[in-house]
């Protein structure tokens, strides 16, 4: 199993660090994760004040020119509010700075704000979505281009630039809920990135199996459909020190969210139910952590990816030394037992 990190590049909590520091602070932390022997980092994109990531293929090629093994990639790219041929064109990019390391995720977002920002209209949520990946993939296995949709403007004949180290650059895609997301991810043959953050994970199972199915049914490859989890999480010591330092930011962000979703604020009842065996945050001890994963994958039919995701508003001295737990204590467990 891989094991890796992604990160939203939150706005520090502490005023006094400038933005500019934080962006070089999470590039320290990119370049910790591959000296620790992690397998992938990812960023991801929002278009909020309270996140840096708004154009992750900038920090993810300043990264590449600092790290050696590492995988890069998006956590995710909000595909429906972005030209494909340019995502391709980024990511094609990054590929060729980082000697063939890059990936992308890509996704709806869990957020709207890109959608008024790029001038599109909510209505076509998922349309928009199904148009632009076809493309992307299309341009992916072809270097000319024939192609019309409702949302761009036709391709005809045209040459895509530049094309990938990777002969194949992987595509991911990132699901939350929605069956019908499981299922076209099988049909299509994409591994899957299953957004779980909150509720208790087994019970993502049935929909694992959909996407099994359907990718079954379309005759692809078993072995081509990778399921890969992400999940809140964060490592120390022990685990009251975890618990200690990741719930305050934690409540203070999800009941931020919350609010605006008209969900009830966080109570630390509700986050040590979350943070128990079957829930879906792993806070704890690396031991502890480890085999929350392993248990995770097994009621999940098996997992090949796990990213923890830390931004909660923590300091970046914290998120060094537990980035450091996972590689050197966290990731051989898990990958002595899977």
């Amino acid at each position: 199993m891989e094991i890796g990190i992604d990160s939203f590049a939150a706005v520090p909590a502490n005023k006094s660090i400038s933005n500019a520091q934080a962006i070089n602070e999470l590039l320290e932390r990119i370049t910790l994760a591959d000296q620790v022997g992690l397998d992938i980092f990812g960023i991801g994109e929002h278009h909020r004040k309270e996140f840096l990531d708004s154009a992750p293929t900038m920090i993810l090629s300043a990264a590449a020119a600092k790290t050696k093994q590492i995988r890069l990639t998006s956590a995710v790219t909000v595909l429906s509010a972005a030209d494909p041929v340019r995502v391709f064109q980024s990511f094609a990019t990054l590929d060729l700075i980082s000697n063939g390391r890059a990936e992308m995720v890509v996704g709806r977002g869990s957020f709207i704000e890109a959608y008024p920002l790029f001038g599109l209209d909510l209505d076509d949520y998922d349309a928009l979505f199904a148009e632009k990946l076809d493309l992307l993939l299309q341009i992916r296995e072809n270097e000319t281009v024939n192609w019309l949709g409702r949302f761009r403007p036709a391709l005809r004949n045209q040459a895509i630039y530049p094309r990938p180290l990777q002969e194949k650059l992987p595509v991911w895609l990132g699901v939350g809920g929605t069956p019908a997301s499981f299922i076209r991810a099988g049909q299509l043959g994409l591994p899957l990135m299953v957004a779980v953050i909150g509720g208790e994970t087994y019970r993502f199972r049935p929909l694992i199996d959909l996407y099994k199915k359907a990718g079954a049914e379309a005759g692809h490859d078993p072995n081509q459909l990778k399921v890969g989890l992400h999940s809140l999480g964060y490592v120390a010591g022990s685990k009251e020190e975890a618990v200690a330092d990741y719930y305050p930011g934690y409540a203070e962000m999800f009941t931020k969210i919350g609010k605006e979703r008209g969900f009830p604020p966080v109570t630390k009842e509700r986050f040590d139910a979350q943070n128990g065996k079957m829930g879906a945050l792993l806070v704890g001890d690396p031991v502890e952590v480890a085999e929350k994963i392993l248990r995770h994958s097994e009621s999940l039919g098996g997992i090949s990816r796990f990213t923890f995701q830390m931004d909660v508003g923590m300091p970046h001295e914290k998120l060094m030394k537990s980035i450091e737990l996972i590689g050197t204590k966290v990731s051989p467990i898990v990958k002595a037992a899977s």
